[in-house]
């Protein structure tokens, strides 16, 4: 079963993939990280974002949302071809805790890439 909830297309996501985002986001705003508008022809256009912006907003949620202080750089979980399969995030109220995975994350960042 393909997991991959996210398509190029914004209008071909089914809508029990929507609810299943919905859930693990909190709410809709993850449809406004996963999506930019871009000017084109005939209007405006939905173009998805990078998993990279994805990420980096999710990051930003756990920070303004959940209200953990300490959100490092995820970490990029690669398989055996050096591809992004998903990003491994911590999240601390601990600064110590947020300091110590900092370190372990930026060590294997690089991991499987060739």
């Amino acid at each position: 079963m393909n997991r991959n909830v996210l398509r190029r297309d914004p209008g071909s996501v089914d809508e029990q993939q929507r609810a299943r985002m919905d859930a693990f986001w909190g709410d809709r705003t993850w449809d406004e990280a996963a999506y930019s508008k871009t000017p084109g022809l005939f209007g405006e256009i939905d173009e998805k974002t990078t998993n990279e912006e994805l990420a980096a907003a999710f990051r930003d949620r756990l920070v303004q949302v959940a209200g953990f202080r300490y959100v490092p750089e995820p970490m990029p979980m690669r398989n055996n071809k050096g591809a992004v399969v998903y990003y491994l995030f911590f999240a601390s109220p601990n600064k110590t805790g947020g300091k110590i995975v900092s370190e372990i994350f930026d060590k294997h960042r690089d991991r499987g890439v060739s």
